[in-house]
């Protein structure tokens, strides 16, 4: 027994020094659960603010500028635009540059006394948690004005919900479910490329060969893109014929966006093996670029509900932008010109991060 104790006592020891020299390792550690708990107690909320609107005030009357100030110190939304017609502000709800907008009519005055509903909010409704926030200020109190205002006979104001007025929670997951599992599934795929080349030895190979770092890149990512490719297909005609979630955009344009965020993911993938010295550290640094992926993305949780800080931190994630443009070309009816800033990223992460791994790996043993 005492041997058997001893033997335990001297692997035990083994197993500690080695983790301390594994500084990766360590460093996930103790880099886990701080993010997890930082995301849940800070970043993550629930609780709907500064949702992005236009207003189209069409009375130009001061009524109509009280209104819009009652709406905006409920701190629910953030008047980021103001349009002259609906169909500007329909317009900036497809592009994703708001997410809803307020329609004061000409006669707002004359409703007021007679006690109609004062205006309409156009909302996009795919997002089922910014919707209900909106739905909740169908009934504001009104109590900024000099004059009587009758009882309404109704509501405040009238709401009508975009894409989804039905407000199935489907129709927002599952485009969203198709960012959050290509992500896994990328990144994963690529993280351990090259350290698997290295542990089977099969990078003395690669060093007696003519090919270059960029090439060896991109020769890593393309077989993955057929992967992610399928993994589409399945998802959306899925989603489409089992939960009844309209595909309104071109399938020309969700190909194209697709590829955009496989490539950036799969090269985010590639940097993370770069760095990696075993499969295991690989998979440790992908779990850790997961976690903000899916949280910080506005797939489980609005993105303006979020601190400032959370919000620049999902911006530099591929993850953010490709929910942005999936569901604005699947739900909305959008294409790419329209979402061309997420796009534009994309793209530019992808490149970036090629010549990052490419300037990492570097064809010797040392």
């Amino acid at each position: 027994m005492i041997q058997s104790l001893a033997r335990i006592n001297a692997v035990m020891i083994k197993e500690i020094r080695q983790l301390s020299r594994d500084r990766i390792t360590f460093g996930m550690v103790v880099m886990i659960p701080l993010i997890q708990l930082l995301l849940f107690g800070f970043a993550i909320n629930t609780d709907v603010r500064n949702i992005p609107i236009a207003v189209v005030d069409q009375s130009q009357s001061a009524a109509g500028r009280i209104l819009t100030e009652s709406v905006r110190v409920t701190q629910v939304v953030d008047i980021t635009e103001r349009f002259a017609t609906p169909q500007e502000a329909e317009q900036a709800i497809e592009e994703g540059l708001v997410r809803a907008a307020l329609i004061l009519p000409s006669d707002l005055t004359q409703r007021m006394m007679q006690g109609r509903e004062l205006g309409q909010w156009i909302v996009d409704g795919s997002d089922t948690m910014i919707s209900a926030a909106i739905l909740g200020l169908q009934n504001m109190p009104l109590t900024d004005f000099d004059f009587e205002i009758k009882p309404q006979v109704h509501k405040t104001f009238e709401v009508a919900l975009f894409y989804n007025p039905s407000q199935r929670s489907a129709v927002n997951i599952v485009p969203g479910l198709l960012g959050v599992i290509l992500t896994m599934t990328m990144i994963l795929f690529t993280s351990a490329a090259i350290v698997r080349e290295r542990e089977r030895g099969n990078l003395e190979l690669l060093i007696t060969t003519p090919i270059h770092s960029m090439e060896l890149m991109v020769a890593k990512i393309v077989p993955y893109i057929f992967v992610g490719l399928i993994q589409v297909a399945i998802i959306l005609g899925l989603g489409h014929f089992i939960f009844g979630v309209p595909i309104n955009g071109a399938l020309s344009q969700i190909l194209l966006g697709t590829l955009l965020f496989i490539a950036a993911s799969l090269t985010l993938g590639l940097v993370i093996s770069t760095i990696a010295s075993t499969q295991l550290q690989a998979m440790q640094m992908t779990v850790f670029i997961l976690l903000p992926s899916i949280l910080l993305s506005g797939f489980m949780f609005p993105y303006e509900a979020m601190p400032v800080s959370a919000q620049w931190i999902s911006e530099v994630l591929p993850a953010t932008h490709f929910m942005r443009l999936i569901r604005g070309i699947v739900l909305r009816g959008a294409d790419l010109s329209e979402l061309w800033r997420d796009s534009l990223w994309l793209g530019a992460f992808t490149i970036i991060g090629l010549m990052v791994a490419s300037k990492r790996f570097k064809k010797s043993l040392d």
